[in-house]
């Protein structure tokens, strides 16, 4: 019985560290795509397009999905520079933000549409090129 403050704490640290390293779909928002698409998602006019109320983004997963992975004009591709948890997540963010309605993007949707698009994988390693 000595031992269940214990067991408890680790038990607590270990939920606390790996909350920790669960993606933020805000805070990769904020550090891959604010820049263009603004905080607020409303773009800029003739340069960078809205996502707040944008069909593409509130629609099938795939389609903006798509241009996740394979960039699209002068959007870049995020498939070597984020993992599926990291693009499930900044998708979700997007589609559930600034007045839009849409559902969160599972993980495995991201891997299978990864493999069917052949998008490269994300690095990990200390030198990948992270966005």
């Amino acid at each position: 019985m000595k031992q269940l403050p214990l067991i408890l704490a680790g038990a607590l640290l270990l939920a606390a560290q790996a909350q920790a390293q669960a993606p933020d779909g805000k805070a990769l928002f904020q550090k891959n795509c604010a820049a263009c698409h603004q905080a607020d998602g409303k773009g800029i006019p003739g340069a960078f397009p809205a996502l707040a109320g944008n069909a593409l983004v509130q629609g099938p997963v795939a389609e903006p999905l798509t241009v996740l992975l394979k960039g699209r004009g002068g959007m870049p591709d995020f498939s070597a520079s984020l993992s599926d948890a990291d693009l499930a997540q900044v998708l979700s963010y997007a589609r559930a933000s600034w007045g839009n309605a849409a559902g969160p993007v599972p993980d495995s949707e991201v891997a299978s549409l990864r493999t069917a698009l052949q998008a490269a994988k994300a690095g990990s390693g200390r030198m990948s090129n992270k966005h």
